[in-house]
């Protein structure tokens, strides 16, 4: 019997809760539904913006009991709200549960450190309020401090992290989930974390979720395509309309 991570194999939308005509069921991903299998003990979901992925990775946090301002199980207890359409419309199939883990939403991660300063006395966060570091030293102070075990939700983590430090992000997840202590499922724009070996990478776009390899990402094509010919880029991009 699995006693370790993956801990969410399956989330799976239920076609009654389903209304195509209204957001955000209509965004194109969702046409078809969603059922998504989660093999893997890393999963990136990738698109451009608008595309769904942070939406769905909102949604499946919410039904895991995380708070949507990020934050764990117990954060936020003061605050109880009805579950969002897309949540109450999903199924998740979990093998063996965990109520651990923690939900980082890139967006909002100003509001949560603010609300540690009146619950927390930082010593489960290296002892240093989050608010006395640069954006990325707390989003590494969290990482560091708090992800041990259970499932790990995070939005564009790398928003805030230098290239140098996406790479410390990677060895830290590597640390976690090898020993089959903890499970991620992240959102990013970043050719570096979609690099991590061995993980699932689930594409947004043309209207549907797939899996892709993750050279096959527009992330990717896009970044080494300009790093090898910058030239031909700005050539388009700064071109006046005038020119011939």
């Amino acid at each position: 019997m699995n006693t370790g991570s993956p801990f969410l194999h399956n989330v799976v939308s239920q076609p009654e809760k389903f209304d195509f005509s209204c957001y955000p069921f209509n965004i194109p991903a969702f046409s078809n539904g969603i059922n998504i299998d989660l093999p893997k003990r890393v999963t990136f979901l990738v698109g451009e913006n608008g595309s769904g992925k942070s939406t769905l990775l909102e949604a499946i946090a919410e039904c895991c009991g995380f708070p949507a301002e990020g934050g764990n199980r117990d954060h936020y207890q003061e605050v109880f709200e009805e579950r969002s359409a897309l949540a109450s419309a999903l199924r998740l199939s979990w093998m063996p549960r965990t109520t651990e883990g923690f939900f980082l939403r890139a967006e909002s991660f100003f509001n949560f450190a603010t609300y540690l300063e009146g619950v927390s006395n930082f010593h489960s966060y290296g002892g240093k309020s989050l608010h006395a570091q640069s954006h990325g030293e707390a989003f590494l102070a969290l990482f560091d401090n708090r992800f041990e075990q259970g499932l790990y939700i995070l939005d564009e983590p790398e928003a805030a992290l230098s290239p140098q430090r996406q790479l410390t992000l990677m060895s830290i997840i590597h640390q976690l989930e090898k020993p089959g202590h903890a499970q991620f499922l992240i959102a990013t724009h970043s050719p570096i974390l979609l690099s991590y070996p061995g993980a699932q990478v689930l594409s947004f776009d043309d209207g549907n979720i797939q899996p892709i390899d993750y050279r096959d990402s527009s992330h990717y094509q896009l970044t080494k395509s300009f790093l090898n010919a910058p030239e031909k880029y700005f050539r388009w991009l700064f071109e006046d309309e005038g020119d011939t």
